[in-house]
């Protein structure tokens, strides 16, 4: 789909003139970094933004660089993490800041690209960390974009939209010499939109539900890694018994998570990964 120029500065006059007047007050965008944006960027990923607020400044302050977080051991992660959900997203953490200090001698490549290669980072954070840690322009989507240029662009399409559709606009639109302030703008102003509108996203062809948390294995997931942080090392049998679940769901349980390397079981013992 094309836009007129009229429409696209129409459309970017909207964005950045909500942006003005309600821009976000959130801790990343204070002190920022390549660092900083990297951790927040990974936290974000599937959780909500008062939670990482709540969150990030701790972490930072526990582990303020690559270097510090390289060093940490899995546990000392994994404490600091806890309240944030989807524990891999930990792991990928520290595993990206001992590729950066192993590998780019403690500086975090700007190449978007390069960035994909790094565990847990897919192309939407690539663009986000690129965008935000080294305010370059380059053209990415993620939920709140998608549903700013729906709204815009695609208000009276019948079929779904694909991203590819969208593309050419966040390309078109995009503000080159200040692609941060451009993206954060877009990003409030769909944060705003959730709460106002019907959700947009719904006529996404890449719109997916949540599934249900409350009595999922991503729950039991998190609470047996709590009682492993707590305790350090625990048998399958007491975890049932604290958690009221079968023994046979702990354990399948317990095998992702070792598969996923989080924890490791060691003569019948589970306890956190070193």
């Amino acid at each position: 789909m094309q836009a007129s120029s009229r429409k696209l500065a129409a459309f970017r006059k909207t964005i950045l003139g909500y942006y003005r007047k309600h821009g976000r007050d959130l801790p990343w965008r204070h002190t920022i970094t390549p660092y900083r944006v990297v951790v927040s960027e990974i936290m974000l990923q599937q959780t909500q933004v008062e939670r990482v607020a709540l969150k990030y400044p701790v972490f930072i302050k526990t582990f303020p660089s690559f270097a510090a977080l390289a060093k940490a051991s899995v546990a000392e992660v994994l404490r600091a993490w806890q309240g944030l959900g989807y524990n891999r997203r930990a792991l990928a953490l520290k595993k990206i800041a001992e590729l950066v200090v192993r590998d780019y001698k403690g500086k975090l490549p700007s190449n978007p690209h390069e960035l994909e290669k790094m565990p847990g980072i897919g192309r939407a954070t690539a663009g986000s960390i690129a965008a935000f840690g080294f305010n370059k322009p380059v053209v990415f989507i993620e939920t709140n974009i998608r549903r700013v240029f729906i709204h815009f662009f695609f208000a009276k399409t019948k079929k779904k939209v694909h991203d590819d559709d969208i593309m050419p606009l966040a390309k078109a639109a995009l503000h080159r010499k200040n692609p941060r302030a451009w993206y954060s703008a877009l990003m409030d102003y769909g944060t705003m939109l959730a709460k106002k509108v019907e959700n947009p996203n719904r006529r996404s062809v890449h719109h997916v539900k949540q599934s249900k948390f409350d009595g999922s294995d991503r729950q039991v997931r998190g609470k047996i890694l709590k009682l492993l942080i707590a305790r350090n090392s625990a048998r399958i049998p007491y975890l049932a018994r604290e958690l009221r679940e079968p023994t046979v769901r702990v354990r399948k349980i317990a095998d992702g998570l070792a598969k996923d390397k989080l924890i490791s079981l060691r003569k019948g013992i589970l306890c956190i990964s070193i």
